[in-house]
């Protein structure tokens, strides 16, 4: 007899990524959502809609017999105001992490962003590579921005992602909380890097997202760690050598073939 599925929790379940990773994992998890709003995107998956940044008390519920958290929710807006980034990003984030102390929950994947450390893209090489100048640049030797790099945040909204990521470290150190904090690329509907010179650097495509949440979430020991979230593209700056070799992430999708 196989194995119940694993019951999982997609926070900003209706959005562009959530609703991406249940149509493509569903095969594989027990999903359910929670959002501010719910849409008609995935209506068999049971939701609880409500605003995640008024307290812990109003989520919980949610929560209830939940084995991991997707933890998607917030202001996507890279430009996002600082009043809207503090209640959707901040203490909403905290509120994620405290109901999973308080359900039981034992792993988190937490889409943090690029964003992050968006400032390195101030640097030679990255400055070029992402403006399409690549003379006298050999794609192959562009040293990755990997995992053990310092948080070098490009606004308000890539601070709240460092934040999410210094949560996660304190829930795992204190609590024992397991998280994979993911440092996504350009993820767009079109599924494509077709729009932007960038996106030939930091395009992750929806398969290969989608394999590297189920990596995380299937992974049979996880801890705390930091992931780079883009398709193997040939000027790609972050590192995906340290997904590859602890958890067996092998994206397939490049985006030159979209050149």
């Amino acid at each position: 007899m196989p194995l119940p599925a694993q019951k999982v929790l997609v926070t900003g379940s209706s959005g562009l990524i959530g609703s991406m990773l249940i149509r493509s994992l569903a095969d594989r998890y027990g999903f359910s959502g929670l959002d501010l709003a719910r849409k008609a995107i995935a209506p068999d998956v049971p939701t609880l809609t409500v605003d995640a940044s008024k307290g812990v008390n109003a989520i919980l519920p949610a929560f209830k017999g939940v084995d991991a958290v997707v933890h998607l929710a917030a202001d996507v807006r890279q430009d996002a105001p600082w009043d809207s980034v503090l209640p959707n990003n901040l203490v909403l984030t905290h509120n994620v992490w405290e109901a999973c102390r308080i359900s039981g929950v034992s792993r988190i994947v937490f889409a943090s962003s690029n964003h992050a450390v968006g400032m390195f893209e101030n640097d030679d090489p990255y400055r070029r590579i992402v403006k399409g100048e690549y003379g006298g640049l050999d794609a192959a030797k562009v040293k990755k921005v990997d995992h053990t790099v310092p948080v070098r945040p490009d606004g308000d909204y890539g601070i709240s992602k460092a934040y999410g990521e210094a949560v996660g470290r304190y829930y795992f150190e204190q609590h024992g909380i397991e998280a994979a904090c993911l440092r996504i690329g350009t993820v767009n509907p079109h599924n494509s890097p077709a729009r932007s010179v960038r996106h030939f650097a930091t395009w992750c495509s929806h398969r290969d997202l989608a394999q590297l949440v189920d990596k995380c979430l299937s992974a049979p020991k996880l801890g705390f760690e930091i992931f780079y979230g883009v398709s193997d593209n040939k000027w790609r700056f972050w590192d995906i050598k340290h997904a590859a070799q602890s958890i067996g992430f092998k994206p397939v999708d490049n985006a030159e073939s979209y050149r």
